[in-house]
């Protein structure tokens, strides 16, 4: 593993927790400290981190310096609970350190620096189950699943990084993902820190480079899979799924298994967080669209189980029905 695989958007060391800032990557590379959980309940809410696994270890470190400063565990996981709805590994994350007995803040702290290590860990675990399910040729991929939405490493870009160390020679296709810009500003620039071939296209190009033979498979994350296989992941996943079963091109799931939401039945389960009308409205401070127009501005969508091709976890890979095989690789 090459050193800058190891990026991560996370560290934490004598009580604080530093965070690269993702909102103004990729023109500045800067890290924020925090010593105080209320700061880091902000943090994730305005996408200072993001990602779902790394919102999972974030809230870890929030519960433990929490504790530090000597608040209820109770108020503190309700705060930190509240940040944002549909990543469901916060929840597994935020429960995980709930069940910590006895509940000390050595104890909390050993436990969130172990969350974000077995995430690590798992991210790269991913990548090896996945990096011999891409077929020869390029590779799209939407939004960042990455170093910098993880722990380390990433979940779809970890199944690309992966598949690239065992020789594998492709193009990774990366489109801008609106209204966040999360592919352009964070993706391309983890792809061209890493060595890895990129091209940059907006959302709406997608189709064409498929119809033209351009793309041969893609690899999104996950924030939350249910128990049938439908999965929640950033707004557009959708559309990108429904453009690759319309050309033959597999589609790929690459995720934790604290992404698996077992008590979710289906995607319609699933809560669906509404964001700022501004993120849509504004880039920094342009404006882009009429004063006081209606926006709608949801974060994420749900990619039907049956658009699927497979679903990769850092103990093997689900294939559809999907309501069984969840359960088989799903460790409660």
């Amino acid at each position: 593993m090459r050193n800058d695989d190891l990026l991560s958007p996370l560290r934490y060391q004598g009580g604080v927790l530093e965070l690269l800032d993702q909102r103004i990557l990729p023109i500045e590379e800067k890290w924020i400290g925090y010593r105080d959980y209320r700061e880091i309940a902000r943090a994730i809410t305005d996408m200072v981190v993001r990602g779902a696994p790394a919102i999972g270890c974030a809230a870890a470190y929030g519960v433990a310096i929490g504790a530090k400063q000597g608040a209820a565990l109770s108020e503190v996981i309700a705060t930190l609970r509240a940040t944002r709805p549909t990543a469901v590994n916060l929840f597994w994350a935020l429960d995980r350190m709930q069940r910590m007995s006895p509940p000390s803040p050595e104890n909390l702290e050993r436990e969130a620096i172990a969350i974000h290590q077995e995430d690590i860990a798992a991210c790269v675990a991913i990548g090896n189950f996945g990096a011999p399910l891409l077929p020869a040729g390029n590779v799209l991929t939407h939004c960042n699943a990455g170093a910098l939405a993880t722990g380390g490493y990433g979940t779809a870009l970890g199944v690309i990084r992966s598949a690239q160390q065992a020789g594998k020679k492709f193009t990774v296709f990366v489109d801008e993902t609106r209204p966040f810009l999360q592919g352009s500003r964070l993706t391309a620039w983890e792809l061209q820190k890493s060595g890895i071939a990129v091209q940059l296209i907006t959302d709406n190009m997608a189709a064409h480079f498929m119809q033209k033979g351009e793309i041969q498979s893609v690899v999104v994350g996950a924030d939350r899979i249910a128990q049938n296989g439908d999965t929640a992941n950033k707004i557009g996943t959708y559309g990108v799924a429904l453009l690759a079963a319309a050309h033959q091109i597999p589609f790929f799931v690459a995720a934790p298994l604290s992404t698996i939401d077992l008590k979710t039945a289906d995607g319609s389960q699933i809560p669906i967080e509404e964001r700022s009308s501004r993120e849509v409205t504004h880039i920094g401070d342009r404006a882009l669209a009429p004063a006081g127009i209606g926006v709608r501005n949801p974060a994420f969508d749900v990619t039907p189980a049956r658009l699927i091709a497979a679903i990769i976890t850092e103990k093997g890979v689900a294939r559809a029905p999907y309501a069984a095989s969840l359960k088989l690789v799903k460790v409660e």
